[in-house]
Parts: C-alpha cells; sequence; structure tokens
C-alpha cells in the first residue's frame, strides 16, 4: 500500500507542473485521497462488506468532490488532475499511468447488464467533461479530448475528439478530417453541424430560385 502511495506522489510530481512536494500532494490534493479511500472501499466490496464499502466511498465523494464505485478496478500510478465532479462507475477499469481531468464521466448507458463501464487501457488520457459511456476499451497511449463523449471502442495509439467522438489521429497519423488536436484547439462538431445545415439550406433554396 505504501509503495503504490509513493509512486502515485511520484506520478503527480511528474504529471503536475503546480506540484511543488510530495507533503502537499498527500495532504492537498483531493485526487490522492479519493485514490486511498478507493483502495480501502475496494478491499472491503471485495469481501462482500458492500455497506461500509459504500460508506467509505460516500465520504470519500463527499471530501474530495470525485465519485469512485467500490467495484471499480483502479491501475498504479492513477493521476487524478483537479478531479471536482468526476464519476467512476462500478465495473469501470483503469489500467496503469492514467490521466483523468475534472469532469470525466467513466460510465453507463443504462441499456447493459453486467460489465457496464468502460475499460481504460495503460496511459490513458482523458480531457476535463468528456464522458466515455459503455463496456468497451479505450486502448493504451490513448487520448480523449476535452468534451469529447466516447460511445464506442477506441484503438490504441489514437485521438478522439467530438460528440460523437470520432478518431482523428493513429499512432501518429492524421485520419481523415482530422487536425491538429489538442487539449485547447478542438473541431466544434456544433459548428461543423450547422455549417452543413446551412449549405444544405442554400441548395434547396437555389433548387427552389430555379422553378
Amino acid at each position: 500500500m505504501m509503495g503504490r502511495l509513493s509512486e502515485t506522489i511520484k506520478a503527480y510530481k511528474e504529471r503536475d507542473p503546480a506540484a511543488r512536494s510530495s507533503l502537499e500532494i498527500f495532504l492537498l490534493y483531493p485526487g490522492i485521497g479519493a485514490i486511498i479511500a478507493h483502495r480501502v472501499a475496494h478491499f472491503f466490496y471485495r469481501h462482500k462488506l458492500r455497506f461500509l464499502a459504500r460508506c467509505v466511498s460516500q465520504w470519500s465523494r463527499f471530501c474530495t468532490g470525485i465519485e469512485i464505485h467500490p467495484g471499480a478496478k483502479i491501475g498504479r500510478r492513477l493521476v487524478i488532475d483537479h478531479g471536482m465532479g468526476i464519476v467512476i462507475g462500478e465495473t469501470a477499469e483503469i489500467g496503469d499511468d492514467v490521466l483523468l481531468y475534472q469532469g470525466v464521466t467513466l460510465g453507463g448507458t443504462g441499456k447493459e447488464h453486467g460489465k457496464r463501464h468502460p475499460t481504460l487501457g495503460n496511459n490513458v488520457l482523458v480531457g476535463a467533461g468528456a464522458k466515455i459511456l459503455g463496456p468497451f476499451r479505450v486502448g493504451d497511449n490513448a487520448r480523449i479530448a476535452s468534451g469529447a463523449v466516447v460511445l464506442s471502442e477506441i484503438p490504441d495509439n489514437a485521438t478522439a475528439v467530438g460528440v460523437p467522438a470520432k478518431v482523428v489521429r493513429l499512432a501518429g497519423e492524421k485520419v481523415d478530417y482530422a487536425s491538429e488536436v489538442d487539449q485547447i484547439h478542438v473541431p466544434d462538431p456544433v459548428a461543423a453541424e450547422l455549417a452543413a445545415l446551412r449549405a444544405r439550406l442554400e441548395a434547396l433554396e437555389n433548387k427552389e430560385n430555379e422553378k
């Protein structure tokens, strides 16, 4: 437990430029508190002490603003940056070296039974406000842009943006209409849809004028 905590704090120091010391991270970063509480809650959950597990997880949610179901499986060195509003469902699975920003949801669609929530591979980055919904896999080294809504599987080494999310880069190469994507310059799917509707309307007006 202490070894995992130490490597997680080290991961925070490496990935968060605002982190100044291990003590600051341990005492003041809500992501660390949420991860520690989840380890305890998951222990109770695996030993069929479900009420105690939920008590711990709900206390953690109240204190940190991060909701992790006791049944979720979380790998090593998870970094939760800011963290407020994160929700991780019961059957979600998270690999090693994953980075989650605030407002991320790893949820279900309400239609599945059994495995209902996504599986994230290793070294996945999920941007602020992104929603990943359903029992599919997001591959190793994948990047999910801020605000994206992911409803289907994402391959390894892919970058996905938009609502619903589409893969725009794969193994460093652009896919289809893809442009360079980062956490700030993300294509606006609503604007693109409006432009398509405007073009269709103009075409219909031109056709009407020709009559």
